[in-house]
């Protein structure tokens, strides 16, 4: 029987943001509610980073795509868990290596990111050696557990580096319940258009 994880975060107000910035934490309100004689109803306000969320080309290159020229063919297919669990700090083209990635591959990297619900400023992040080598290998998308696949890094490269190659980056996985290996991977970003990002709903079904 297959499994079904679900790999998103849970879009609450007091949920980790880039930063622990306030700016940058979701507000979630009642407009209208039984007590006024009215259905019940909610307003929500947030960042399209905000949780896990897609990536479009146009968050770090100038005139880049926007999110609706993301495809459901670029979201939906096979993809592989690498664990990475073990590596501090950043993740270089080294330690990629013996995972044998292949073209076309969707790769998603679990790190100790994936057992914190607490924003960590020195988040496990993904090196511009290690964007290049994914990028050389021409994979079609890549997924990490921070809520950024970068960061200290002037310019921001890997961002640039997969952005250029048409890579999707999906960010803010959770992964600590996911064994390594192949699964079908969905990812379901909002159906927005003309802006730089999307909130997803990101699921991974084994078997």
């Amino acid at each position: 029987m297959s499994r079904i994880y679900d790999i998103s975060m849970t879009i609450k107000e007091d949920m980790q943001v880039w930063k622990n910035s306030e700016l940058k934490r979701p507000s979630i309100t009642n407009v209208q509610n039984h007590q006024q004689g009215k259905p019940h109803e909610s307003k929500i306000s947030l960042n399209v980073h905000t949780g896990t969320h897609v990536d479009a080309p146009l968050h770090m290159l100038e005139n880049g795509e926007t999110i609706e020229t993301i495809t459901l063919e670029q979201l939906v297919g096979t993809a592989r868990v690498l664990d990475l669990t073990k590596i501090r700090g950043e993740i270089a083209r080294q330690d990629l290596l013996p995972f044998n990635i292949q073209e076309g591959e969707r790769i998603l990297l679990k790190t100790a990111n994936s057992f914190t619900e607490a924003f960590d400023p020195e988040f496990i992040y993904l090196r511009e050696d290690g964007a290049a080598y994914l990028a050389e290998l021409n994979v079609s998308l890549v997924g990490i557990d921070a809520l950024g696949i970068e960061r200290s890094q002037p310019g921001y490269p890997t961002h640039r580096t997969l952005m250029g190659r048409n890579i999707v980056i999906v960010e803010g996985l959770r992964l600590q319940d996911v064994p390594p290996g192949a699964y079908t991977l969905i990812v379901a970003p909002l159906k927005l258009t003309g802006i730089d990002a999307a909130p997803a709903r990101v699921i991974l079904i084994d078997g």
